[in-house]
């Protein structure tokens, strides 16, 4: 799996990731730290990489369409986020989508489950 992570994860995330089988770009790495969302999410799609972050704003399906996109993955953890509950959240992720194609969905991930909508676009 392509995977986009967002600056908000940290290099610990893209440690997990690797070491699941994700071919992983960091928004760190690539030097696109502090780009809109409308950009990150460009980059993503022009990419075919699905975008994991912790931005809220991403679960917008509104103005995110999950259709357009490889998918859209965040993590809404409780205030403050810890590294241990990012850690969890990723794992639980690389087990839930080893089985499934993300393209043209967002996944909501918190503590404890995993939502996933597809936009208008996609029914």
């Amino acid at each position: 799996m392509r995977i986009k992570l967002d600056e908000n994860l940290g290099a610990r995330g893209a440690v997990i990731l690797r070491a699941g089988g994700c071919d992983v770009a960091t928004v760190v790495e690539e030097d696109v730290c502090s780009a809109s969302d409308e950009a990150l999410i460009a980059v993503c799609r022009a990419e075919g990489r699905t975008l994991v972050s912790l931005d809220k704003d991403f679960t917008s399906i509104l103005r995110f369409p999950p259709a357009r996109y490889t998918g859209i993955v965040v993590l809404r953890l409780r205030e403050p986020v810890r590294l241990e509950a990012i850690e969890n959240a990723l794992h639980r992720f690389l087990a839930a989508s080893t089985a499934t194609n993300l393209a043209g969905k967002l996944w909501i991930i918190d503590a404890h489950r995993i939502r996933e909508f597809e936009g208008p676009e996609s029914q």
